[in-house]
């Protein structure tokens, strides 16, 4: 893959991932918290949970485009860090962050 357009897909990937991390984030309901009752509480306490989750997903997805970032950096973007394999460029088109072949990675989870 042309190293310009692996920075463009990285810069895009990254784009994403920060965007929706600045969308995470406690929301004021405009209760006041002496008047919530119980389930009000329980509600706010899972997607409080539910959220950082998600944080922690894309704080993952982040560290992969580093990753990236850096195998580019080096000359070892699009090549299985596994294995040396080639990784396709169809593959880098829809997974700008791969680190292994479509095989390689369908192994890895059985």
């Amino acid at each position: 893959m042309d190293d310009d357009r692996a920075r463009e897909l990285l810069a895009a990937e990254r784009e994403r991932i920060e965007s929706a991390l600045a969308r995470l984030g406690p929301v004021d309901d405009g209760e006041d918290s002496t008047e919530e009752d119980a389930a009000n509480l329980a509600t706010d306490l899972y997607q409080d949970e539910y959220d950082e989750g998600l944080a922690d997903d894309l704080r993952a997805q982040l560290e992969a485009v580093e990753r990236a970032e850096e195998r580019l950096a080096n000359g070892t973007y699009g090549v299985s860090v596994r294995s040396g394999e080639p990784i396709p460029d169809e593959r880098l088109e829809i997974v700008p962050t791969a680190e292994l072949t479509a095989d390689e990675e369908r192994a890895a989870e059985l």
